[in-house]
């Protein structure tokens, strides 16, 4: 599984990449998690199964779900109270959960 994070200067993210990994770990996933920042989040797509945005940027979910339609992952964002408090455990099941519809 792959999930890209994309935030302002995806920075901002790097601590959840971080938490979301240790939750993988616990559970026994294999996956690859990073962060980007916005310019860089189309491109980067194509790497992914699943692009999950911080709430700063919901502005970018309706111009990025055009391409990852042609792609065929979904996109989202990333609930605030999740990225406000780094629950990489929470985040990471939004994800599951998403990519396996």
């Amino acid at each position: 599984m792959k999930i890209l994070l994309a935030c302002c200067s995806g920075m901002s993210t790097s601590l959840l990449v971080e938490k979301m990994k240790e939750a993988a770990a616990k559970k026994g996933i294999d996956c690859e998690i990073w962060a980007v920042s916005q310019d860089k989040a189309e491109e980067e797509m194509e790497k992914a199964d699943i692009v999950l945005l911080g709430p700063q940027m919901r502005f970018l979910k309706y111009k990025l779900e055009e391409k990852a339609k042609e792609i065929g992952i979904p996109v989202d964002v990333i609930e605030p109270i999740a990225y406000g408090r780094c629950d990489g455990e929470a985040v990471l099941n939004k994800a599951m959960e998403l990519i396996k519809k």
